[in-house]
């Protein structure tokens, strides 16, 4: 990796779009606004305007909250942006910035963040990363890099089914993934969308208010907030059960509760996990808490692509 180059991060949200400079190894401030997601040029205007402010740069890194096909960085569906569906958005950022553009899932890339220590040292030979932000997004660092599906960024571990009749089959789907994320899902119980339910269902006006009543020992936020940490205790099992990573790092807005969300995921998970599995997993916050997303954008553009 250069660790002398000057590369651009973009985290592409739900609701918010975030970008920071890398030059060298120090992240500079990163600057959001809400997502412009009425249409796929306003969205890329957005991006293109918020890199340019940031000056001359080496080349970008975005992440989206999408299935993005590894070959021409083409985003073909998200779930919680449908601004993103079917755009060739490598092609298209490059051709409206005049520099080399990487894209992948913006969990992947919180997951590289989170492999690299400030100075850009591989700290992670196999890292997993859940963000739970207004999605439950999810992704895989192996050598610092993002492990990907034969074909497309894959890692989707919000789409686990994690409701099944067992008398009537399997669940209800859609061939489009027009009904995504289903309600049988792990992302439809354990995202932000579904903190917004609980809250409501509970008097509070939406997530935000549960996470800052929570943060006040408000003792109903609070146990909501372990509800939800459980139910992402269920995901974080499954990946252990299935590929037992050196650490499982949370990310995303709903961590910035930290432990109070974290602690009932570890808990949680370590009920599920099959014992002799992933004894020695570590389960904490993100390092790089809302900055994870857009940092490892930045380092993205760094790194030499996988053929």
């Amino acid at each position: 990796m250069d660790r002398h180059a000057r590369t651009v991060g973009v985290d592409v949200g739900g609701t918010k779009v975030a970008v920071a400079r890398l030059d060298g190894t120090t992240l500079g401030p990163f600057r959001e606004e809400p997502t412009d997601g009425s249409s796929t040029d306003a969205l890329l205007d957005q991006i293109v305007r918020l890199v340019a402010d940031l000056g001359t740069v080496d080349a970008v890194g975005v992440g989206a909250p999408s299935v993005v096909r590894n070959d021409d960085g083409t985003v073909t569906r998200s779930a919680n942006l449908h601004a993103f569906r079917d755009v060739p958005l490598r092609t298209a950022l490059e051709d409206r910035l005049g520099v080399p553009v990487r894209v992948d899932n913006d969990a992947n890339l919180a997951a590289v963040s989170e492999a690299w220590d400030d100075d850009l040292a591989l700290t992670y030979r196999s890292l997993a990363c859940l963000t739970v932000g207004t999605g439950l997004g999810s992704g895989f660092a192996v050598d610092g890099r993002p492990l990907h599906g034969a074909h497309t960024s894959a890692f989707e571990l919000g789409h686990l089914t994690v409701q099944v009749d067992p008398d009537g089959g399997a669940p209800a789907g859609s061939a489009d993934g027009s009904r995504a994320p289903y309600v049988s899902s792990l992302e439809h119980w354990a995202s932000g969308r579904a903190l917004d339910r609980l809250a409501v269902a509970h008097g509070y006006a939406d997530g935000r208010a549960v996470t800052a009543a929570a943060e006040r020992d408000d003792p109903t936020a609070s146990d909501l907030v372990r509800m939800l940490g459980e139910r992402v205790g269920v995901g974080i099992a499954a990946v252990v059960n299935l590929l037992e990573p050196e650490v499982v790092v949370l990310a995303g807005g709903v961590s910035r509760v930290g432990e109070r969300l974290v602690g009932p995921a570890r808990d949680a998970a370590r009920r599920l996990v099959l014992p002799g599995v992933g004894d020695r997993t570590t389960i904490t916050v993100a390092r790089h808490g809302p900055a994870a997303g857009v940092r490892g954008a930045a380092i993205l553009a760094r790194l030499d692509p996988v053929r």
